[in-house]
């Protein structure tokens, strides 16, 4: 039985987050879940396997394209699409980067906004007091946390006034999945 026929209507699902917070492994888990959705690799992934180069710590251009590649993921419109990350992850690492006095916000809010606005459910995963996945030592723990309070501005307190709807999960990998099936069935429409 697919989604639209339980549920009622079609659902386009973002899972967000700082790094290594366990998204694409609940990405992976609830397209096993719901069967009827496809999945979104996050755009990092998919601009490396075209072939572009990151550098070890992003560059705010690195940043600006994955943004770039989000938006234009969520404008294909597909009804039934679990996304690796939407475009406001990449404003909190943008916002928190070194070099964020290059980024202009302003320019990118609006297409920021109308990309977001074709979601139904953004699942905000953040860091845990238990990390449930290791850091490698190359990766810069302070950069991590920043961004995840970034994103808890932007996503849980509205700091750049999106009005999007979040719901925020934690535990492991079988209680997030129930967390976000709860969470479907919630806004479950009669047919």
């Amino acid at each position: 039985m697919c989604l639209k026929a339980r549920f009622g209507k079609d659902m386009r699902i973002a899972i967000s987050g700082s790094h290594r917070t366990g998204k694409s492994t609940l990405v992976e888990a609830l397209s096993k879940a719901l069967p009827e959705h496809s999945a979104v690799e996050e755009p990092y992934r998919l601009l490396e396997e075209e072939g572009y180069e990151f550098t070890e710590m992003p560059s705010v251009e690195d940043f600006e394209l994955q943004l770039e590649r989000s938006i234009g993921c969520l404008k294909e419109g597909e009804p039934n699409v679990i996304f690796d990350r939407c475009p406001v992850d990449f404003l909190g690492y943008l916002l928190t980067h070194s070099e964020a006095e290059l980024f202009d916000l302003e320019r990118w809010l609006p297409r920021v906004q109308a990309a977001i606005d074709t979601l139904d459910l953004i699942v905000f995963l953040p860091v845990e007091e238990r990390d449930r996945i290791a850091i490698s030592p190359s990766e810069d723990p302070d950069f991590r946390l920043d961004v995840d309070q970034k994103l808890k501005e932007i996503f849980l307190e509205d700091s750049l006034g999106l009005g999007m709807e979040v719901v925020e999960f934690t535990g492991t990998l079988s209680e997030r999945v129930r967390q976000v099936l709860a969470e479907i069935r919630g806004r479950e429409v009669p047919l």
